[in-house]
């Protein structure tokens, strides 16, 4: 990794330059944040569980016609990556009344919501990701109209292949969060998913008994967060039955 140019470090990856022009290297930290930062953790073997699930599903997406960042995975830690211009906004899918919206708009956790919901937020760590609307977006050039409805076609057509994915293994997909960037191809743009989709950036519950088997199990201090991550790659199919056979079993460390 010292030899690598490093192009950008956030809470829980890190970009190298890639090997060929126009790549990336993003690896998978095991450092766990919430609450814009002010809670920190460790959880040993975090980065390599996200990094499969999000290799997995960034496939499955990639498969239904939904262009992607991703190229492949190069070990446990790392994935290779076409490089794209960020927009500079975080795309909330909500599916079920959960996290910020219950408390904002007094609803009761686990309600569903009468459709799905998309919010907006800037992608800003100094002013916490502040929840804006269209009219900011497009006002402030982050992203134009028709970008914006691009990102909402994109946005609704993954969160309904999620759910019917998820619902297949036991796990409801209560929200979660998207990135897209730029990708600039000579004179042709397109818009593509980046960043990853991992317990890190969804909320993920057992349909049966509604267990959250995703980050909250961090935020609020409920214990057995590396065992609910295990799960959601035990169910995908992407962890064997008996445990990881390629890293050793990961642990919390506050």
């Amino acid at each position: 990794m010292a030899r690598r140019r490093r192009i950008y470090e956030g809470k829980a990856k890190v970009l190298f330059e890639g090997p060929e022009p126009g790549t990336l290297v993003q690896y998978f930290k095991d450092d766990a944040t919430a609450f814009n930062n002010r809670k920190r953790g460790t959880i040993t073997g975090k980065g390599v569980l996200n990094n499969r699930i999000s290799e997995y599903l960034m496939t499955r997406i990639g498969e239904i016609g939904v262009p992607t960042h991703f190229l492949r995975r190069l070990n446990m830690r790392e994935q290779l990556i076409k490089e794209v211009e960020i927009i500079p906004l975080e795309v909330v899918v909500r599916n079920v009344a959960a996290g910020s919206i219950s408390k904002r708009l007094g609803l009761a956790e686990g309600t569903t919501l009468p459709r799905s919901i998309i919010e907006y937020y800037y992608k800003s760590d100094e002013l916490e990701d502040p929840l804006v609307t269209e009219e900011h977006i497009t006002a402030f050039s982050w992203a134009t109209p028709q970008e914006l409805d691009e990102i909402v076609s994109m946005a609704l057509r993954i969160n309904d292949f999620l759910c019917g994915l998820f619902f297949g293994v036991g796990i409801r997909l209560i929200d979660f969060k998207l990135e897209f960037g730029r990708l600039y191809n000579d004179d042709d743009v397109r818009l593509v998913l980046a960043d990853e989709i991992s317990p890190d950036s969804c909320r993920l519950w057992d349909v049966k008994t509604n267990e959250k088997l995703d980050k909250d199990r961090f935020r609020r201090d409920l214990g057995k967060v590396p065992e609910a991550y295990q799960e959601v790659a035990r169910r995908l199919g992407i962890l064997p039955e008996a445990g990881p056979t390629d890293f050793k079993g990961p642990k919390v460390m506050q």
